[in-house]
């Protein structure tokens, strides 16, 4: 399997969306929001997922019609491209509704 095998970057999209999920387990927004590290962490993972995404063909990405693949793409570009402007309340809600659900999307894979 190569780097740009798309089954390398579903996995890839899966573990970096549980270590995401992981980072913010048991956390209250509160904790979340006093956390410099863990906004940093948090949104480089997400970032992650983003990226992997990019390495999916659509061939492949039309077996998965459940992932919301735009969306993510969108995703990473604002965090990428607006790092200066990262809404704090939607990096929470990714983290602990959308990641959630993209893993369930990925159990199999």
């Amino acid at each position: 399997m190569t780097r740009r095998d798309p089954a390398v970057a579903l996995r890839q999209m899966r573990d970096f969306a549980a270590e995401a999920v992981a980072l913010t387990a048991g956390l209250s927004r509160e904790q979340f929001d006093r956390d410099r590290t863990l906004f940093l962490a948090l949104t480089r993972l997400v970032e992650l997922v983003g990226e992997a995404s990019a390495r999916v063909d659509a061939e492949t990405r039309a077996r998965y019609p459940g992932i919301p693949w735009r969306a993510i793409k969108e995703t990473r570009n604002r965090l990428i491209h607006a790092y200066d402007d990262i809404d704090p309340d939607v990096l929470w809600e990714v983290a602990s509704v959308d990641l959630p659900e993209l893993l369930g999307r990925l159990h199999d894979v």
